[in-house]
């Protein structure tokens, strides 16, 4: 699967603050490119890919992937915006960055892949793995696991660890209590104008 390897603060500057992808900041204010400084009226259209490419680049995913979370909670019971930021906040990759334990998701993914975090005891290696209430999420006892963490935990991503999600900084070991409530999701966005961008589809 593809992903998206070009430079991250033209994509912030494009779209707005994305925690994470990047924690650049950049000093212009218009978008990126030669006719950045020009105004835009965006069609109805435009501002429904606007908010799709956010949750895209944000969390990472393929255009593949982000149908397929789509597809699965609109199945679910509920409300599909909310029900498909919740099963990306529960991704493996986003709990890691979420907890500090990372400064962008990008970071939070190559831990996993790389194989220095366990899950309930066990490797995981797999980003998309969907985070449980009461799993335990704990770094693998090596010292190059250790040193690259608190490396990390030194300059967090965010400042607040979310509600649904404990830290204990000492063991380096956390707890997932519960699903992620709407409010503590770090990215500004309408999910809605996401859902119909796919439900014209």
């Amino acid at each position: 699967m593809s992903r998206y390897r070009g430079p991250r603060l033209r994509i912030s500057r494009r779209l707005g603050d994305l925690p994470g992808l990047t924690r650049k900041k950049s000093n212009k204010v218009s978008y990126a490119g030669e006719h950045g400084q020009q105004s835009r009226k965006s069609s109805e259209y435009a501002l429904r890919l606007e908010e799709k490419q956010k949750l895209r680049f944000n969390y990472g995913l393929g255009e593949k992937q982000l149908l397929k979370n789509i597809k699965t909670a609109k199945k679910v019971q509920g409300s599909t915006g909310i029900i498909l930021l919740q099963i990306l906040e529960m991704r493996l990759d986003n709990t890691i960055f979420r907890l500090g334990l990372a400064p962008t998701i990008p970071a939070s993914r190559q831990l996993v892949n790389h194989g220095h975090i366990l899950v309930n005891n066990q490797r995981v290696s797999i980003c998309s793995y969907q985070c449980k209430p009461g799993d335990i999420i704990t770094i693998q006892n090596k010292e190059s696991s250790i040193k690259l963490i608190n490396k990390y935990l030194a300059s967090p991503g965010l400042a607040n660890i979310p509600n649904h999600l404990e830290l204990q900084k000492d063991t380096l070991t956390a707890k997932v209590n519960g699903i992620v409530e709407r409010n503590w999701v770090a990215l500004q966005l309408n999910e809605l104008l996401v859902v119909e961008y796919y439900s014209r589809k």
